[in-house]
């Protein structure tokens, strides 16, 4: 079994994971908007997300972990604990919706260290390509389930 390196706190990682026996993880719109709602509730305490898709089976998250003094509730959960928490809220809501029990998503979850700039700029491209290349959309400003459209929406700060 691989061992996994632990998310260190002021590192960029590719997070990703995908449904069981690449089960679906979200089968109507309200699937995919509480996914997010919760994601916004435990994973933006520990971390700041630059890119997101969420595919029907799978997702891509592109984030740097904060640091503790960054974390405004200064939250003791280790970064890992806060995706695991994630994953399992979900999956309880989802298995209730879906009459069904047990594991929703693979374990454990994937990451991937980006270390330069420009594996970090790869990263986003590849994230917000992810919809064309499972042949959902022909361009990514139309797929409703990602980062994309906010991030060309962005105003410059001053």
């Amino acid at each position: 079994m691989k061992t996994l390196v632990p998310l260190e706190y002021n590192k960029y990682y590719h997070i990703y994971n995908r449904g069981i026996n690449s089960c679906a993880l979200f089968r109507k719109h309200e699937n995919y908007e509480y996914f997010l709602k919760l994601y916004e509730h435990h994973i933006d305490p520990i971390a700041e997300t630059f890119a997101w898709c969420l595919m029907r089976n799978h997702f891509h998250f592109i984030v740097r972990i904060k640091n503790t003094t960054e974390n405004i509730f200064l939250n003791p959960i280790l970064p890992s604990q806060a995706f695991s928490n994630l994953f399992n809220a979900y999956t309880k809501a989802y298995n209730k919706s879906q009459n069904r029990h047990g594991a929703l998503f693979e374990r454990p979850f994937k990451r991937k260290e980006i270390n330069t700039i420009d594996y970090f700029l790869d990263s986003v491209v590849y994230v917000h390509n992810n919809p064309i290349h499972h042949n959902l959309c022909k361009h990514p400003a139309t797929y409703l389930w990602s980062s994309y459209k906010t991030i060309l929406s962005a105003k410059k700060q001053n």
